[in-house]
């Protein structure tokens, strides 16, 4: 069953350099009700100002998917990985035995709109590991189309976590259905 949840009940922060709503309890915003879905923790919606970012940090034993709305992320990590994430794009991060990294927005005048999903890995102690792919639009114009899974089918990323995560480019009055009959709309 998919529960719908409006965006103006998610928790919401807005520090300045950082615009950031939280779907489920995140840094300073808890709340019992919506501690995260099975295995997915974290779904932050972010809006980072020109220049500025998140500096270094460790993770551990967490898989972490970027996607870039509108903008550009830039990420260095300390397995030596360094890009810039644009809109269409998915990053997977295993942070797995740990991993420190950085992600700034790559522009000087413009924001960056990223979302941030967390999941928890199948197993802990995972080596680190980092995979980008771009997902061209018409790919998922009107439809849903595949971008992460534990087996990468159909060309998406590979999470080890028990879960898939969809996308899709739905104009205004569409919706697309899942094979289980669930739709969403716009």
């Amino acid at each position: 069953m998919i529960t719908v949840r409006p965006a103006a009940e998610r928790g919401h922060f807005d520090h300045g350099w950082l615009d950031t709503s939280h779907t489920f309890s995140f840094a300073d915003y808890h709340d019992p009700r919506h501690m995260g879905f099975r295995s997915l923790r974290v779904i932050n919606e972010d809006v980072v100002q020109a220049g500025r970012g998140f500096g270094t940090h460790p993770h551990a034993d967490m898989e972490i998917v970027t996607y870039v709305v509108d903008g550009a992320l830039q990420h260095k990590d300390s397995m030596g990985t360094g890009s810039v994430i644009r809109p269409g794009e998915l990053q997977r991060m295993s942070a797995g035995t740990g991993i420190t990294h950085s992600e700034f927005n790559a522009s000087q005048s413009e924001p960056v709109h990223l979302l941030q999903i967390w999941i928890l890995p199948a197993r802990r102690g995972l080596r680190p590991e980092y995979e980008q792919k771009a997902f061209p639009e018409h790919e998922r114009l009107g439809q849903l189309r595949l971008i992460a899974s534990p087996d990468g089918a159909a060309g998406s990323i590979t999470i080890h976590a028990d879960a898939r995560v969809f996308d899709s480019t739905l104009p205004v009055g569409a919706h697309v259905e899942h094979g289980r009959g669930q739709y969403l709309d716009r």
